[in-house]
């Protein structure tokens, strides 16, 4: 739970996430899609209950550590100035581990970014910018990704580029959250859904189970 000032943002809401999978949670405007993604890796303190990681009370688990093993894209791309190279290396820097060039080529090909590490982040699209977004994620090798609407502020070449580098962090077994209000996405990429309204959850489950009664099946 987590409420400010009396009111209450997320209420009583309890499910499991299988490793490997990417459950999408989807709501209308207000719902608290965002807030409870912000309470899984301690950007915001529940007010009641808490998350386990891996059966780990995610409280005794240093929060520098929290964020290393549950990384987070966010809504809009932030990138820190400097090089591709210099973003991929700053939260491995953090955690006192270096990574070299072949790494970081790596990551970049994950992305569909080969090429880009000495590229200046002031010349990057938005859709390269938050590929780039996600290959710092990855640098620090999560066990798990939070993705807050990753694709909301791109246009829809861009979107779908990300869409694809999604699906590939996922082949690779990174459990993944994804917050969408865009149906059809989570269709697209997700493994199961949840929904969330004023804060509750109403239902998890399929596609099947909780999108085909909301949107056309073709």
């Amino acid at each position: 739970m987590r409420s400010i000032a009396g009111k209450t943002i997320v209420n009583d809401v309890s499910f499991e996430v299988n490793a490997g999978e990417l459950l999408a949670i989807v709501g209308p405007s207000g719902a608290g899609k965002s807030s409870l993604l912000r309470l899984l890796n301690r950007l915001d303190e529940p007010t009641s209950g808490t998350v386990l990681l891996e059966g780990r009370d995610y409280r005794d688990i240093p929060t520098r550590e929290l964020r290393r093993r549950v990384g987070m894209v966010m809504q809009r791309p932030f990138v820190f100035p400097g090089t591709v190279a210099q973003n991929l290396r700053f939260g491995p820097e953090q955690l006192g581990r270096t990574i070299g060039e072949d790494e970081i080529q790596e990551l970049l090909r994950d992305v569909g970014l080969p090429g880009y590490a000495g590229e200046d982040v002031r010349h990057l699209s938005g859709g390269e910018a938050q590929r780039v977004c996600f290959a710092r994620a990855l640098a620090n090798r999560p066990s798990t990704l939070l993705l807050d609407e990753p694709t909301s502020s791109l246009d829809e070449v861009a979107k779908s580029g990300v869409e694809a580098v999604i699906r590939k962090i996922v082949e690779q077994g990174v459990t993944s959250i994804l917050v969408t209000h865009d149906l059809f996405q989570a269709r697209r990429l997700a493994t199961r859904v949840a929904r969330l309204e004023a804060g509750k959850l109403t239902r998890i489950g399929s596609i099947a189970e909780v999108l085909n009664a909301e949107i056309p099946l073709s």
